[in-house]
């Protein structure tokens, strides 16, 4: 594996990582590290650094859904001029090109199921390309960028004994 798909590997689990650990990290000096770690932040493959936070521990009420569209592509652009002008809305936390049954999956957030709805049914579904929205209320998360949301960390590997 190249060096900077090391680099990349290691701050995509914590961000918070700085050039002379990885370069100690890695067995490199932290100059070429932190070198590379520039060229792929003016290159946008890294394109930003993000806090994974448990926000129902925080009280929060908002909700998240994910949007399932089904669209029509544009003749010459396909699915992008539409997949971009849905990723401007200030709902829309990420958009995705999906194979299968629907065409993008957007995730959105509000502050109530009606928030969602509303977004759904005044902005997403009023745009000419769309056919069709599934929308899925995200209920609990378990997972998210590698961090287990779980609060009970105890071992649940069944006991052997001889």
């Amino acid at each position: 594996m190249d060096l900077q798909m090391k680099i990349l590997n290691l701050i995509e689990r914590d961000a918070r990582l700085d050039a002379a650990t990885i370069a100690t990290m890695l067995g490199e000096d932290e100059a070429i590290v932190a070198a590379l770690i520039k060229k792929m932040e003016d290159e946008k493959i890294i394109l930003g650094y993000n806090t994974v936070i448990n926000w129902d521990k925080m009280g929060d009420q908002s909700v998240t859904a994910m949007i399932e569209v089904k669209m029509q592509p544009e003749r010459e652009v396909g699915f992008n001029r539409i997949a971009e002008r849905i990723c401007r809305f200030p709902e829309v936390k990420s958009v995705k090109l999906m194979s299968g049954t629907y065409d993008l999956s957007v995730i959105v957030t509000g502050k109530t199921m009606k928030d969602i709805s509303w977004f759904v049914s005044h902005k997403l579904s009023t745009l000419d390309q769309i056919q069709s929205t599934v929308t899925l209320f995200i209920l609990k998360t378990y997972k998210q960028e590698h961090f287990m949301f779980n609060d009970n960390d105890d071992d649940k590997r069944l006991v052997v004994s001889p």
